[in-house]
């Protein structure tokens, strides 16, 4: 296994990326081999300040994307906004269901209180969210929940590397009551 067939490897699968096992089984390695290999891959990519490309790890799953440097003349080739920005309400629904997925649209409302859809179809549109199956209920309304791009976007490697929610709840409690750390910690 040589660097340049994992980058020709990475490159041509594209968004999708390679799954650790089969980039295992496609070159024929162990998988302290293939890490071994991926490391060095990844330190050469980030040291090359000439280089515009870094590897990263989303769900088992690895892909070649674009360094943070090169946002600007990426901005001028697409002429537009690579960074979107989110509604407060598109942001409610993100948070929603990531952290209560999969969920229908219905349950997303009854939680927010008001329609959610447009929100819905904003982070659907964008990649950030999907459909995924549908609720055995019913009507049958589809699940939605986040996708790989996602926690691509946000830098997470899986979503077991979210905050806790607890721990939102705990900070709520710091700035709407004006409660100190220290009087939490004790109780």
């Amino acid at each position: 296994m040589n660097y340049a067939d994992l980058e020709a490897v990475l490159f041509v699968a594209g968004d999708q990326g390679v799954d650790e096992k089969n980039l295992q089984d496609l070159f024929d390695v162990s998988i302290t081999d293939l890490k071994n290999v991926i490391n060095y891959y990844v330190y050469s990519l980030e040291q090359d300040v000439n280089r515009g490309l870094q590897l990263i790890k989303v769900n088992q799953t690895y892909k070649l994307v674009t360094k943070e440097a090169t946002e600007s003349v990426l901005k001028k080739y697409y002429k537009k906004d690579i960074q979107f920005h989110l509604s407060q309400a598109a942001l409610e629904v993100l948070a929603i269901i990531c952290y209560q997925q999969p969920i229908t649209r219905v349950e997303i409302d009854e939680i927010r209180g008001v329609a959610s859809q447009a929100a819905i179809q904003t982070l659907n549109a964008r990649g950030l969210i999907a459909e995924n199956g549908k609720k055995d209920v019913p009507g049958r309304p589809k699940l939605f929940g986040t996708t790989d791009y996602f926690l691509q976007y946000f830098g997470f490697e899986s979503l077991d590397e979210m905050p806790k929610i607890e721990e939102f709840k705990t900070e709520s409690l710091i700035d709407t009551q004006g409660i100190n750390e220290e009087e939490v910690n004790k109780s």
